[in-house]
């Protein structure tokens, strides 16, 4: 028999709540941290005037892949730890965490130290586990047969902290608003989010794993993953798409703030906006198309158009050069896109066994993970060494590779067929 914690009313909510703020805390470095290096005409360029625009491209890169780096060898860990001492203490500290990562990094853009930006990210890639913990913590709270609405809340919690955080980055760091905001002000307001996300967490929420077990620790877990889907004969072809999609997802992520400067020399708080509208749209695609679709088709169906319509897109971001023209390419790159990322956790959630959904969920996490790590760095050389929109159009062709992978390795299951399900439930007395 599962042990279920006793209810608490506000613990859900406060969880709910602290990963809504951990992403809006994350969408605010979005628009402002590219120009910090890839912006010469920005006040809050760091690097000297003798250095070149192309080593500021290469150092973005370095710097925006430390935390995902960081991050798949730190997120299994602390759910291990949560797992021998609890949801409530780890997170509580892991929080904290992410405000101490904040902090530093508003001290090194002050002090123009590179050396403290890089090391900002290795403390709030360490920290960065929180969401495994914060979900563990849901599941622990949550009955089996509510876990789909509830999980559909964290995806909600994501989305929205995604819209606003980008936003406010852009807006907390423009001084024709308010005299006294800078560069460093989203930085300061990220930090004081987390640290208040920490209190209500260990104020609030009351500890949920009524099944704390001393195992030891594994600190390559997150590479055992991978090799764990590797030899899942039924999965490998999702994971293997799920791998390619997330990897051009992060070059658009990454390094679209820097063509978005070079082709519209838009500044931080447009870019935030902008950014902001495209979450928008991904949150209808998620929250309005998806269960539209869904009673017709398939995952699978549905996946074979979103992921070439998903790379299609992004290559769309070659065409604009008016505004007009980049909010529409934004929509269709946003809706297409932002099916998939809905549609590919749920066909490898469908395709496992009932025994190991959550471990399939935490491999499936790792692959994300995984794929995340690369991308900066790679988009750093391709900036420096191309030109800043090489980075927009390589993300077209690695999801156009995860939609081959799919087409050619991933078959319809008929027990996947909505239609047949709906007949089959009719005919069942």
């Amino acid at each position: 028999m599962v042990l279920m914690p006793k209810r608490n009313p506000r613990a859900l909510p406060v969880i709910l709540l602290a990963i809504f703020l951990d992403l809006v805390g994350y969408g605010i470095l979005v628009p402002v941290v590219p120009q910090l290096f890839a912006n010469p005409d920005s006040v809050y360029y760091v690097l000297p005037p003798s250095a070149s625009l192309t080593l500021g491209y290469i150092l973005l890169g370095f710097l925006i892949a430390t935390y995902p780096m960081i991050q798949f060898f730190s997120a299994p860990v602390l759910g291990q730890l949560s797992d021998r001492h609890g949801r409530r203490p780890i997170l509580t500290i892991a929080l904290i965490g992410t405000a101490v990562g904040f902090l530093i990094l508003a001290i090194g853009i002050v002090t123009h130290n590179i050396f403290l930006l890089f090391f900002s990210r290795v403390i709030d890639g360490i920290a960065g586990g929180s969401i495994s913990v914060a979900q563990a913590a849901i599941a622990d709270l949550t009955r089996p047969k509510e876990r789909a609405k509830h999980f559909g809340l964290i995806g909600a919690a994501y989305g929205t902290g995604f819209i606003i955080g980008p936003v406010l980055g852009g807006l907390l760091s423009d001084p024709t608003l308010i005299s006294w905001f800078s560069i460093t002000t989203p930085f300061l307001f990220a930090a004081a989010l987390s640290a208040s996300n920490a209190f209500l967490v260990y104020r609030y929420v009351g500890e949920t794993n009524r099944r704390v077990i001393e195992t030891p620790l594994k600190f390559h877990k997150g590479l055992a993953d991978i090799i764990r889907a590797y030899g899942m004969k039924r999965l490998r072809a999702v994971f293997a798409t799920n791998f390619f999609f997330n990897a051009g997802i992060t070059f658009v992520a990454t390094f679209f703030s820097v063509y978005l400067i070079d082709r519209f020399n838009m500044t931080q708080v447009g870019i935030g906006y902008y950014i902001g509208y495209a979450g928008l749209w991904i949150v209808i695609a998620q929250a309005v198309l998806v269960p539209l679709m869904s009673r017709y088709y398939d995952e699978v169906v549905l996946l074979r158009w979103s992921l070439v319509l998903g790379s299609l897109g992004i290559f769309a971001f070659y065409l604009p050069y008016t505004i007009p023209g980049l909010l529409l390419t934004g929509a269709f790159f946003a809706l297409a896109n932002g099916i998939s990322m809905s549609l590919l956790p749920s066909l490898a959630s469908r395709r496992a066994p009932a025994n190991i959904q959550g471990e399939i969920l935490g491999i499936n996490t790792s692959v994300q993970a995984f794929s995340q790590i690369a991308p900066p760095v790679l988009a750093g050389f391709l900036a420096a060494t191309i030109a800043p929109s090489a980075p927009v159009y390589i993300a077209g062709a690695a999801v156009g590779a995860g939609w081959l992978v799919f087409i050619a390795f991933v078959r319809r299951e008929k027990s996947e067929d909505p239609v047949l399900r709906k007949e089959k439930q009719q005919k069942t007395p």
